[in-house]
């Protein structure tokens, strides 16, 4: 498994790496883990919030683009900024997406 380095020298062998376990879980001290809230946001605020971060992130990268060199402009970073700012988001920004069954 490529990411995680062996602890020793060599790679463990399965009864060492389960022996490992038994004797983390003997101390019998439980393990704390933290769960994300849930988004309690309704459909169509997180469409008006995404939308207003892709709004938001195209004004950032076109600032970007705009303080771009000249030798970098013709770049294909230049080129990927460029339609980044061309996308029209304003067509977004219109829609209004359906309530759901009196949920929303």
């Amino acid at each position: 498994m490529p990411g995680r380095k062996p602890l020793n020298d060599k790679p463990m062998t399965g009864a060492e790496r389960q022996a490992r376990f038994r004797a983390a879980h003997a101390a019998g001290a439980p393990k704390v883990r933290y769960r994300r809230p849930g988004d309690r946001r309704s459909r169509p605020q997180r469409w008006r919030d995404a939308v207003a971060e892709l709004l938001e992130l195209q004004h950032e990268y076109g600032a970007w683009r705009d303080s771009l060199p000249e030798n970098l402009s013709a770049s294909a970073l230049g080129e990927a900024l460029d339609a980044i700012c061309a996308l029209d988001l304003s067509e977004l920004q219109g829609i209004e997406p359906p309530r759901g069954f009196g949920r929303d």
